[in-house]
């Protein structure tokens, strides 16, 4: 398998207007669903995570743990933390600019079996928060987020959505889905999931656009909501 790094370093793909023109997106690295699918996690988890974290455990199953290194999948996920976007070309060198901003990062092939063969669980954190997604690249660089700390879901990365933690009470989502439509924001897809009855609850709502920071300022003081995040187109 040869390495994305040379191919880059001996300009096998300079003919391209740009970094890599291929069948998909454009980006940064040979294959779609273990580039720039794998990128694409790394940034939903930085999304989700909110802020830029001090560490990160990238535990990567199935063909993802087989080929990582051939395909870049390692540097693509290190890039999606760091907020590169699929065709930015420091994605080549993610684990330097990593170290530039002291970012700690672990790579770790598992053996165990996933329901898809592309998939990558990354546990990330600072002094202060932790969090844990699960997720899987579909192909075209397109990818499904399964689990967000625990909660199981099915949500496609293709479209703005806000994740929203609330106590497991009576109006709650009521109250959400007031406030959105008083903003003319229009609601593509909801699912609700909880741990156990009356204990914590996941609120994901697909919508059509990137949703205004005031909006999620006004959900996050509904009584019972204890965390608000999004995904960004």
């Amino acid at each position: 398998m040869v390495h994305l790094r040379k191919l880059y370093q001996v300009g096998v793909f300079m003919k391209f207007t740009s970094v890599f023109d291929i069948i998909g997106p454009i980006m940064v690295g040979p294959s779609s669903s273990h580039t720039a699918g794998a990128s694409r996690i790394g940034q939903i988890a930085r999304d989700l995570f909110g802020k830029e974290p001090k560490w990160a455990k990238i535990h990567l199953y199935g063909s993802f743990a087989e080929t990582y290194r051939g395909h870049g999948t390692d540097v693509a996920i290190v890039g999606g933390l760091l907020y590169f976007d699929t065709n930015d070309t420091r994605i080549i060198d993610a684990f330097k600019h990593a170290k530039e901003a002291n970012l700690e990062f672990e790579i770790i092939p598992e053996t165990a079996n996933k329901e898809h063969p592309n998939t990558a669980r990354i546990v990330l954190g600072d002094d202060e928060t932790e969090m844990s997604i699960e997720a899987i690249s579909i192909g075209g660089g397109k990818i499904e987020l399964s689990e967000v700390n625990g909660f199981n879901l099915r949500l496609k990365g293709g479209m703005p959505a806000i994740l929203v933690v609330h106590d497991d009470r009576a109006g709650c989502v009521a109250n959400v889905a007031n406030i959105l439509a008083m903003h003319n924001v229009n609601i593509g897809h909801m699912e609700v999931s909880r741990i156990d009855r009356g204990s914590t609850a996941l609120m994901v709502i697909e919508v059509d656009d990137n949703i205004d920071g005031k909006i999620l300022q006004q959900i996050s003081l509904i009584p019972n909501i204890t965390k608000v995040s999004t995904i960004n187109s």
